[in-house]
């Protein structure tokens, strides 16, 4: 086992006992009475009908409170601080952007849920700011923005989590334990499915058409992207429009890419190629609805080790649902129904015609809680459980389940795999310059 294995073996056993850490020990840390003071960055459905829900199961009983609320439309900025005034009072706070919500120093941490190209930028003004940040994900859409994010988070005594929910999974943490400790036998393929039949997934054309540009600062939404005409769309259905969201990559693929990167100690894909279009929903929108990329795993300097990652999703039909199936030479793990089980391991028929040993794992079923996995994600026990984990981190200063090295990681397959689809060519990642690369050159938008 290489040095980079065992380290990472180390910090996975202790992401795991952060999970444990009881509310009983919080009377042995000093300033454990007094009370975080939150604030929200982006009133958001996601905000509002997820994450909150999982603050609300612990910030009474670990002393948290939200204090205030930033958002640049109007229009969720008031429905923000109504909503969450009738939850913590008439002491929160509204602000018409991030930069004053950070200025007015009254926020111990914030809660980041802005559009996807803005969670690294305004992940880095938040740490600069002094805040424990637990931010959405995708992390970053952009190897600059990641790299921003990911120098920023080093430099900083700030917790920090990236909001993969799958990293507070107790059956998670199993498979990675049977993975790394060498149980299962090396990774062969992966394969992971994402498909809906949603033809509202993130469309707002109710809101669309409330959206006035004069009741929202249009330059400061756009940050670092090209500047452009005013366009509601891209403001509240950005997840269709790149670069303002990469859509399938950034939104669902994160969530499952993550655990490849997890349980095989690798941080990033070899390779990757990838292709799909809008073949079902033709309206207007710029990023796939069907999209499919194949990535090869391995360290770099052996190509003879290694494994493929099929990851596919389609918004048209939604058979199938969601699946994360790791496979071995003696069986697989399937994280749809928690169980290890023999199936497609080496039989002893096959074996004896060649004079091995047959291979096949004996059965078990993985504990813990049962993963949401399907489109809509929020609300179930993981995100409650990942939520919490940050909180306690707060409070003990340990490290999250959620690194910033988590999002770093799954911030440049996603951007492998955007590269892909929209070069058409094979996308590799340079160690060295920390880009990814297309036909020779640094992807761009």
């Amino acid at each position: 086992m290489n040095t980079n294995r065992r380290d990472f073996i180390k910090k996975s056993v202790l992401a795991g006992a952060a999970m444990s850490f009881s509310a009983s020990s919080y009377a042995k840390i000093i300033g454990s009475n007094d009370r975080v003071r939150v604030g929200v960055l982006g009133f958001s459905d996601r905000f509002k009908n997820s994450l909150l829900p999982g603050f609300e199961n612990h910030n009474k009983e670990l002393n948290f409170e939200i204090v205030g609320v930033s958002d640049l439309w109007k229009i969720r900025r008031e429905e923000g601080l109504a909503h969450l005034r009738g939850k913590f009072g008439n002491g929160v706070k509204e602000y018409m952007n991030n930069e004053q919500l950070l200025d007015s120093k009254t926020t111990d941490a914030v809660i980041i849920s802005t559009a996807d190209f803005q969670h690294a930028i305004h992940s880095v003004q938040a740490l600069q700011a002094n805040q424990d940040v637990y931010a959405e994900k995708p992390l970053a859409e952009t190897m600059e923005d990641a790299r921003g994010i990911l120098k920023a988070a080093k430099a900083s005594k700030n917790v920090f989590q990236i909001g993969s929910q799958r990293r507070s999974g107790p059956n998670y943490h199993e498979a990675a334990k049977f993975i790394q400790d060498g149980s299962f036998g090396p990774i062969t393929m992966v394969e992971l499915m994402w498909n809906v039949n949603q033809p509202g997934r993130w469309r707002r054309p109710d809101l669309v058409a409330k959206c006035k540009q004069e009741d929202l600062d249009w330059t400061k939404y756009q940050l670092n992207r090209p500047k452009t005409a005013f366009d509601p769309r891209k403001y509240l259905e950005y997840r269709l429009f790149w670069p303002y969201s990469s859509g399938i990559p950034g939104q669902w693929m994160s969530h499952q890419i993550d655990t490849v990167h997890w349980f095989s100690g690798l941080g990033h894909p070899r390779s990757a190629t990838a292709n799909g279009g809008i073949y079902q929903w033709k309206d207007g929108r710029t990023n796939p609805d069907t999209f499919a990329v194949t990535f090869d795993y391995g360290p770099a300097d052996d190509m003879t080790q290694g494994f493929q990652v099929l990851f596919q999703s389609r918004f048209s039909n939604s058979a199938g649902g969601t699946k994360e199936l790791y496979y071995s030479n003696g069986g697989m793990i399937n994280l749809d129904t928690n169980e290890i089980t023999s199936e497609g391991g080496l039989t002893k028929e096959f074996a004896d015609a060649m004079n091995m040993q047959p291979n096949l794992l004996s059965a078990q079923k993985l504990p813990g809680l049962k993963v949401e996995a399907g489109a809509n994600t929020g609300g179930d026990p993981l995100t409650s459980a990942h939520m919490r984990n940050w909180m306690e981190c707060v409070r003990s200063r340990a490290k999250t389940n959620g690194p910033i090295e988590a999002g770093y990681q799954h911030s440049i397959a996603n951007i492998m795999a955007t590269a892909a689809y929209r070069t058409g060519l094979k996308v590799t990642f340079d160690e060295k310059t920390q880009e990814v690369m297309a036909g020779g050159k640094p992807f761009k938008y």
